[in-house]
């Protein structure tokens, strides 16, 4: 098991949660998506190499930032 630690900006509210977890679970390879509100804190986790840039990507395309 592989598991991989981001900062997200911009999350506000538990509709941003949700959306990060949907957009990043969606992700090939990722098998779990826990969101930190408070700290922005998003952690990842899946079976075998995740892909940092799709993971990136997905968080991006739910409308936030990787810091």
């Amino acid at each position: 098991m592989t598991t991989s630690t981001y900062t997200v900006t911009g999350m506000t509210c538990g509709h941003c949660v949700s959306s990060v977890k949907e957009e990043v679970g969606e992700v090939p390879g990722v098998t779990g998506v826990e969101v930190d509100l408070g700290s922005g804190r998003v952690e990842v986790s899946g079976s075998g190499t995740l892909d940092d840039a799709a993971i990136r990507a997905a968080i991006e395309e739910a409308g936030y930032q990787v810091a």
